[in-house]
């Protein structure tokens, strides 16, 4: 597993990202992401400005929290970036805008680049009945994950030991 907090600069390199980047003044801002079992969880506390209609999150909005909760569980359980090659999601249940929700994101399987990934979003409350589910199909972006892995490697030769 790979403690996303400890790569250096990834937090910095993404800011701006729609879904975690704690810079992007209109993204959904999921920068809490902890580690479960094969996975991460995080939690997402929408706007007002993400409500679809009286009050209900907009099922894009709800689609973007488990589509990024199913990258950071790549990322945490198989240390790769991935794009999202396919998603499909099974909304159950109206999302209040004004409610607290627990996404998360777990590797189910990995096949060379390929990973396939399940997310949850729930209601903070009654976690064992989600909102909306998600099954994907994600591939490593290699060029991505090179550059991050070359980047974690050249900060951990030049730090000082701890002599």
């Amino acid at each position: 597993m790979t403690d996303v907090d400890a790569i250096p600069g990834l937090r910095e390199r993404y800011a701006h990202c729609f879904g975690c980047g704690p810079r992007n003044p209109i993204g959904l801002q999921l920068t809490s992401f902890e580690a479960v079992t094969e996975g991460v969880r995080a939690t997402f506390v929408p706007r007002p400005e993400y409500a679809g209609f009286d009050d209900t999150l907009h099922g894009g909005v709800v689609a973007t929290a488990l589509d990024e909760a199913s990258a950071w569980a790549a990322l945490h359980t198989h240390g790769v970036l991935v794009f999202t090659a396919k998603l499909d999601i099974r909304y159950r249940s109206e999302a209040r805008v004004d409610s607290r929700f627990t996404v998360i994101g777990r590797v189910t399987e990995r096949r060379g680049r390929r990973l396939l990934i399940d997310a949850t979003i729930a209601n903070a409350e009654t976690e064992d009945r989600p909102v909306a589910s998600s099954s994907g199909l994600f591939v490593v972006a290699e060029e991505h994950t090179a550059a991050l892995a070359d980047q974690e490697n050249s900060t951990t030769t030049t730090r000082p030991s701890a002599t």
